[in-house]
């Protein structure tokens, strides 16, 4: 009988094997553990940053429009962005390490799993052995009753210990799905820190480009700021009748079914912080900004190189830079979105484009970063939306500065308010 007892305490030694935890494995994780840390507190002051930045340019940019200002504004929105390339690049850092952890932890419950799985295959194969030797061959071979009943205890009690072996592996099954759910999305979200990361670096080659380009033309000589700012504004009024003239004169067919009618939400904010500087239609800033006395969007404030997002699923189904052409002062860099619910979207003025014709976004994603391109009183996001039976892209045939852009157009009547389809301010 002693030999079925040496199987029962070795069968409860290897179950309880099953859980140890080693040493250097918990010493890793806690090493990548206090590496996270680190970067968590370089990523919160480097946010501090950017903020005190954000503060700084939008001060700068309320000031007078003189040369000087404008000068000291790019430079604030250089150095703003540049600390954005540090956050996101901690950020990378952050997430590479939280891989390495989930990976670790991943691979030490696999582990775990396979010990469990292996010493309850053992325990049943050796349970199985014990009473198929039968209860009166126990008896036979036992001087006393009472050992008997001991030895039976033992076999319930590894019984016991595999029921209890059998739920643990339950949980670890359960808390690897979990980890492994978290794993995906951390490789997600380093792909979007990636992209970031270069929309941003182009963001200052955009910014330091349009810094040289100002000195250029101005040879560093206030009047000539004002000039060349006086100049612009002449040509964007131009600009602006001879669009709202043509855009009077279409006629396209517009069922007001065919999209959906105004109600807070159907669209997500574009940015991550808002705060809206022109509102749609009517306004007495858009009176004081527009020949046609209306806005035919919403405007945000937006500093050069602020992360621009898709307010809905849908299709690119145009994007443009209408600066390649002299004299047409209009969008600058833009993206047009179909959405899948008779509303389209445009973003315009922006510094980076970070998608193509025929991408197919979902909410949320990146669609390139804010700037100052087109004609812009300074940096910040347009956005229009339209009834889509009611917006075309085309080549702008009609117009004299944008001869041959390429850019929406759309009838008057297309134009909708977006505040109505955002979220409730």
């Amino acid at each position: 009988m002693k030999w079925k007892l040496k199987y029962i305490f070795l069968i409860i030694l290897l179950l309880s094997l099953s859980s140890v935890v080693f040493a250097d494995e918990a010493t890793t994780t806690d090493d990548l553990k206090a590496k996270i840390d680190e970067r968590n507190n370089q990523i919160k002051q480097l946010e501090q940053e950017i903020n005190q930045y954000n503060v700084e340019v939008t001060n700068a940019g309320n000031q007078a429009k003189t040369l000087q200002n404008t000068i000291k504004t790019l430079d604030l929105t250089k150095k703003k962005i540049t600390t954005d390339i540090s956050l996101t690049e901690n950020k990378i850092v952050k997430t590479n390490l939280t891989i390495q952890q989930l990976t670790k932890e991943i691979s030490k419950t696999e582990d775990h799993i396979d010990l469990n799985k292996r010493a309850i295959i053992n325990a049943l194969k050796n349970i199985q052995s014990l009473e198929e030797a039968g209860i009166m061959e126990m008896i036979l071979s036992s001087k006393n009753i009472g050992e008997v009943w001991s030895d039976m205890d033992n076999i319930k009690q590894v019984q016991r210990t595999i029921r209890d072996k059998s739920n643990e592996l339950t949980i670890m099954k359960s808390d690897m799905q979990t980890k492994q759910s978290s794993l995906t999305g951390q490789k997600k979200s380093l792909v979007n820190l990636k992209q970031d990361l270069s929309g941003q670096k182009q963001a200052v080659e955009y910014t330091t480009a349009e810094k040289s380009n100002i000195l250029t033309q101005t040879k560093n000589k206030e009047q000539a700021f004002k000039d060349l700012v006086k100049t612009k504004e002449e040509q964007k009024a131009q600009f602006e009748k001879e669009v709202f003239d043509y855009e009077s004169q279409l006629n396209y067919l517009i069922d007001k079914n065919s999209y959906p009618k105004p109600q807070n939400g159907i669209l997500a904010w574009p940015l991550d912080s808002v705060y809206i500087t022109q509102k749609f239609g009517k306004t007495v800033g858009a009176e004081k900004l527009y020949v046609s006395g209306s806005h035919n969007g919403v405007d945000f404030r937006a500093s050069v190189g602020t992360k621009v997002k898709n307010v809905l699923d849908g299709t690119v189904v145009g994007t443009g830079n209408t600066d390649t052409y002299p004299g047409c002062y209009s969008f600058g860099k833009w993206v047009m979105v179909k959405h899948d619910n008779g509303l389209s979207t445009i973003y315009g003025h922006l510094s980076v484009i970070s998608v193509s014709t025929g991408d197919i976004l979902a909410t949320g994603d990146t669609i390139g970063y804010s700037g100052n391109t087109g004609y812009s009183t300074g940096p910040h996001l347009h956005i229009s939306v339209y009834a889509t039976q009611g917006v075309r892209i085309e080549k702008y045939v009609n117009s004299r500065g944008c001869k041959e852009a390429t850019l929406p157009l759309a009838d008057i009547k297309a134009y909708l308010d977006p505040l109505a389809y955002f979220p409730s301010i």
